[in-house]
């Protein structure tokens, strides 16, 4: 019988033979995104730990982010700032967005927990914080900030990290069009960067590369290790203390996305290649719980010749057109409700992909999109893929995208007249903050009406699944009665998210991520 035979077995309740381990330690840690910071937390606290990554860097979707931030209210690092904002606002503020679709105690887990992690992690030198003002993304809920509840890490010289920069997965200019290395480690390069290096002076943790999770060993109800296999060869872990499942989403497994109804495609995903719901399927195996398995985090995503749609954000112009020629959504919306909007109007058979971007020639024929987070191709690219159209008149546009010529024409001037006004009368453009973060508070509403006029492809996008093992707290995952799964736990996109269908504001993943990590990291620390 093999080991996923004897977990069905276990269980049942049923004796197997004693499996004979190749390995333990104290904390097994199952992936290196923002789960990396419960393996530095276990190690902080005196644990044997070991960390492990199925693909070849360490850094997991939180290395690919722009800005590795925290939506962390209250922490030292906005206080310093002058920042007044209170916890109960923030948890206000919280509830009022994502509602009762999540547990109460875990929203509030996460809105309390963040700045006491930040002041946990500045007491090591190797962790340096800064404010990076990004307006909640529901201004008009109760107690939203304009300027945020947001830090990033400090930029590093990437020689800092020395060999260890190898190991770390690389940014996506880098990673997909091939660019060079940049000598300075920014956003989420240099929040596990720093994490790298910290973990690099404790002795008593490992990590391991190309090494991925299999199954789950059970013994007596509780999780007591697992088969990992590296290089075509298994082995198995004791983990005394317990395993901690922070491995990203399933995002990059076709099979699961369809078997779930996750919207959208691998090939569109941010997230990295090694995503693919193994830590999911395992805790599923033991009789862990699940919710929210439809979800992920959404964006629109500019379509490239490569053939992949990737998240886009920053527009300074331009007005998105559905099938019939019509405009649909708030453009400067942030890009989760914006793409949930895309995809609400594609379910009601409004909008089909490709979606097109209408803008005129202010700034030529490269479409108004500041933060594209791959970076361009040659405009003859997307050209010659039939991605970026151009003509001299809007009916001949028209004709180019598929969409009635009438209604395009009566699209574009309506919102011409909201532009001059500055008040968007159909969707609200520009009456949010965060609508006005990239215009420097002025209206986002640019007209388009400086020919020839051009239309660039979109589709749908996203930074990982949101939908995993359902946990407590503490981070404990729960099995379908509600109890937890003794030795059991999972953070990040691995575990079901607080937030539940909403992103509360900027920094709300990698902060969830890196909290409840290092509160599960501390409960199986504390022990029994």
């Amino acid at each position: 019988m093999g080991i996923a035979g004897q977990n069905l077995e276990r269980a049942r309740g049923k004796a197997i033979d004693v499996v004979d381990w190749n390995e333990e330690c104290d904390v097994l840690v199952v992936g290196s995104g923002g789960g990396i910071t419960g393996a530095y937390t276990a190690a902080r606290e005196g644990l044997s730990v070991m960390l492990i990554e199925a693909t070849d860097k360490f850094g997991g979707t939180t290395s690919l982010s722009g800005g590795g931030g925290m939506w962390f209210p209250g922490n030292a690092v906005l206080r310093r700032a002058g920042d007044d904002d209170t916890v109960e606002d923030a948890l206000t503020y919280y509830r009022a967005v994502v509602g009762d679709r999540t547990p109460a105690e875990l929203q509030e887990a996460y809105v309390r927990g963040g700045a006491p992690l930040i002041d946990y992690l500045e007491t090591d030198e190797h962790f340096v914080f800064q404010v990076l003002p990004w307006p909640d993304y529901f201004g008009k809920a109760p107690k939203a900030r304009a300027t945020g509840r947001h830090i990033v890490p400090k930029p590093i010289k990437a020689s800092e990290l020395g060999e260890l920069r190898e190991s770390l997965r690389p940014p996506l200019g880098a990673e997909r069009p091939g660019e060079e290395l940049p000598k300075y480690l920014i956003g989420g390069q240099a929040l596990i960067g720093r994490f790298l290096l910290a973990l690099s002076k404790m002795p008593n943790a490992t990590l391991h590369r190309s090494t991925s999770l299999e199954e789950l060993v059970v013994e007596d109800g509780a999780v007591v290790g697992a088969v990992v296999e590296h290089d075509g060869r298994r082995r198995t872990i004791r983990a005394r203390r317990g395993i901690l499942l922070a491995a990203g989403g399933f995002e990059q497994n076709e099979d699961m996305r369809a078997e779930f109804g996750v919207p959208g495609s691998a090939r569109d995903t941010m997230g990295p290649w090694g995503n693919l719901g193994k830590a999911h399927r395992a805790g599923i195996a033991v009789g862990a719980d699940t919710d929210l398995m439809g979800e992920a985090w959404w964006s629109p995503g500019l379509t490239h010749p490569d053939g992949r749609s990737a998240f886009a954000l920053w527009f300074t112009g331009g007005l998105f057109v559905d099938d019939g020629g019509n405009r649909f959504v708030n453009e400067s919306a942030p890009y989760d409700r914006l793409g949930r909007d895309i995809i609400a109007h594609m379910d009601r058979g409004g909008v089909t992909a490709p979606f097109w971007m209408i803008y005129d020639d202010r700034e030529g024929q490269v479409p108004p999109v500041r933060a594209t987070n791959v970076p361009l191709f040659q405009t003859e690219q997307y050209v010659a893929a039939g991605l970026w159209k151009t003509a001299d008149t809007l009916e001949e546009l028209a004709a180019q995208i598929g969409v009635p010529a009438d209604a395009l024409v009566a699209t574009v001037e309506r919102f011409n007249g909201f532009a001059l006004t500055g008040v968007d009368e159909d969707f609200g453009r520009g009456d949010e903050a965060y609508d006005r973060a990239f215009s420097e508070g002025a209206s986002p509403l640019a007209p388009v009406a400086k020919g020839p006029f051009h239309a660039a492809a979109f589709g749908i996008s996203d930074l990982g699944t949101k939908g995993g093992l359902r946990t407590d707290a503490t981070g404990r995952v729960l099995d379908t009665s509600g109890a937890p799964i003794r030795g059991l736990y999972a953070a990040g996109n691995t575990m079901a998210a607080a937030s539940g269908t909403v992103y509360p504001g900027g920094g709300n993943p990698i902060g969830a991520s890196m909290l409840f990590s290092h509160l599960a990291a501390l409960d199986m620390a504390a022990g029994d």
